[in-house]
């Protein structure tokens, strides 16, 4: 008999196919005029990505991927576990020296969060990031294709773009489906916005401002990345009647004890902003006393906490000895089940995948086929090196490289998650609809109230939208008729 997540997993197959069989019979003229009127609506809905100050439009692929409510539960639920024991991090860096080597800040971070990490953070540690991972929907073994591959736990990418994808297709895709399949039931998955919001709008209750200003906090002045804020702003002022502000760090100001951008006193702070930036601009003369108020006085989300967000994350929750001292026994399921593997590269011994002691370099080498090395902190889909697509020598020397590598930051070896490969119905350059093949990785945004999807597409194994990726729409489906 089968399992019910094997029957899940084989449910999820067939929504999926029925979504596929119903796209795949459009003919090339209408998937055509269907593919130009989503790129059209997404530039007009401003699903942007700056590079280097050119402007692109985001390429939102036409089909969904589809995802069943018990398998959304399910991942809600692994998501959350996983992000409260990220939260612990600061308490058990601070008791283990082992943990302040692998999750190595400099001393200025460290300065930061000794001093706007204590009591009231730790009572009410707000924290909205998000959790990227390999899972396949419409495998009988999808639960155990699920494998979380790094945190991003402050800043997230995909506000704006994310929920705002989902509906484009929602309105533009869903119908012509459902000519084609009448008995499909698809339906948005819950919006990132809607659960950030809900944050912020708890947290300024707990810190005893109950509907203040809110400050979206970001390097408002530079021309790289998505451009997402005013969006946000917007989004936030016409739904919420909320006041909600767009601003840089050297925008804001003290006056007595509060802090405020021009007349407006700040409540609570919403940043795309890490600590080593914050140091930067101190060291240019820029007073960023009130980032640092905001953070002590436990009015900034994500907290100070946040700025342990590194790869090395991983090896924290996947080193034996480290998981048996910090985390429960119900986190450890999910951390062994769910979590990749992951080693900060150094000439030492440690555990392999499979709990064994190994001489870890050795091991690098000898596992290149089943093994990626990524820059530590870095983001972006930089630097990344895929082991089976490289040549054993190609690995080797990315391997001497990291390890000879004296900056500021490290470089990890992780297992290697199986990435879901998904074909989209295209159209050729001659103007034929063609399936390709596309790499999938998706992003989890867990609250208490839910948990947010965003699924990134490429046909090159690092996916990223930095890297010119595309974005699929993740709809929630039932299997009808």
């Amino acid at each position: 008999m089968l399992t019910p997540a094997e029957e899940s997993g084989l449910a999820g197959l067939r929504l999926a196919g029925r979504v596929q069989r119903a796209l795949s019979g459009f003919s090339p003229q209408r998937l055509g005029h269907l593919v130009e009127t989503i790129q059209q609506q997404a530039k007009a809905q401003h699903l942007i990505y700056q590079h280097e100050g050119v402007t692109e439009t985001i390429r939102i692929l036409p089909c969904p991927v589809t995802i069943r409510p018990d398998q959304l539960a399910y991942i809600h639920s692994v998501s959350l576990t996983i992000l409260n024991a990220l939260k612990r991090l600061p308490d058990i860096y601070q008791q283990n020296f082992a943990v302040r080597e692998l999750l190595r800040l400099s001393p200025g971070e460290e300065q930061w969060l000794w001093d706007c990490w204590g009591p009231s953070q730790r009572e009410n540690n707000p924290m909205f990031g998000r959790l990227d991972a390999m899972v396949d929907f419409t495998s009988p073994m999808w639960k155990d294709s699920l494998r979380f591959v790094e945190p991003n736990l402050t800043g997230i990418g995909g506000l704006h773009l994310g929920p705002t994808s989902d509906r484009v297709l929602y309105e533009i895709v869903v119908p012509e489906l459902l000519k084609e399949d009448p008995g499909l039931r698809l339906e948005l998955a819950p919006d990132m916005r809607e659960l950030l919001i809900q944050e912020l709008l708890d947290h300024l209750e707990v810190v005893g401002r109950p509907r203040g200003t809110i400050a979206l906090i970001d390097p408002k002045f530079e021309q790289d990345g998505p451009d997402e804020q005013d969006r946000l702003v917007s989004y936030f002022t016409q739904r919420h009647q909320l006041r909600v502000v767009h601003v840089d760090p050297s925008e804001l100001k003290m006056k007595g004890r509060e802090v405020y951008y021009n007349d407006l006193k700040i409540d609570i702070g919403y940043r795309d902003y890490g600590v080593l930036d914050l140091i930067d601009l101190a060291r240019r003369g820029i007073d960023v006393e009130p980032m640092r108020t905001l953070f002590r006085e436990n009015r900034m989300v994500s907290s100070i906490a946040a700025e342990l967000d590194q790869k090395s994350c991983w090896e924290v929750l996947t080193d034996p000895a480290l998981a048996q001292q910090f985390f429960s026994p119900e986190e450890r399921q999910v951390i062994r089940r769910h979590i990749c593997w992951t080693r900060i590269l150094s000439d030492r011994r440690t555990t392999n995948p499979k709990g064994e002691p190994c001489n870890l370099v050795e091991f690098a080498r000898e596992e290149h086929e089943g093994l990626v090395l990524k820059p530590n902190r870095a983001f972006g889909g930089k630097g990344v090196v895929v082991g089976p697509s490289v040549t054993p020598a190609e690995w080797n020397a990315a391997i001497d490289a990291a390890l000879a590598d004296t900056g500021s930051d490290r470089w990890v070896v992780q297992e290697l998650a199986s990435i879901p490969v998904r074909e989209f119905p295209v159209l050729s350059p001659e103007g034929r609809v063609v399936q390709e093949p596309f790499y999938v990785v998706l992003g989890f945004a867990a609250s208490k109230y839910g948990v947010a999807l965003m699924a990134r597409a490429s046909q090159k194994q690092v996916v990223n939208v930095a890297q010119r990726g595309g974005v699929c729409a993740v709809l929630v489906g039932h299997e009808g008729r």
